[in-house]
């Protein structure tokens, strides 16, 4: 079955980064693409960035290109660069997996989620 795998997050503060790493197993093939969602704990969840299975990346443009996703060569590890952070990156972060058909920030797109990890912004 499929697992997600979350490490990283805490806390930092305003101005700096942090890393998020999600590694994925269970995949019976690999057109599949991995998102980050996060929670604050005001509002819904909502899409943050997209690795797109072959290769493209997409991001929320609240973002103002402060964050990355990439994917390790050769492995299922995808990770999410968050630099110049700011309060109100706070939140629950979420990575999520499946073979994406329509818009990447819309949660009903993946299937597999990881249980998720608190970033907090001060």
């Amino acid at each position: 079955h499929v697992q997600l795998v979350e490490s990283g997050g805490g806390s930092a503060q305003a101005g700096g980064s942090l890393r998020l790493s999600c590694v994925a197993s269970g995949f019976t093939h690999d057109r599949y693409s991995m998102g980050w969602f996060r929670q604050p704990s005001w509002n819904k969840r909502e899409g943050v960035a997209a690795r797109h299975y072959d290769g493209r990346t997409s991001y929320s443009p609240s973002l103002m290109g402060r964050f990355t996703i990439s994917r390790e060569s050769g492995k299922n590890t995808v990770h999410l660069q968050m630099n110049s952070l700011i309060p109100e990156d706070t939140g629950v972060y979420y990575c999520a997996g499946d073979r994406t058909y329509g818009a990447w920030y819309m949660e009903s797109q993946y299937t597999y989620w990881d249980r998720g990890t608190q970033v907090t912004v001060s």
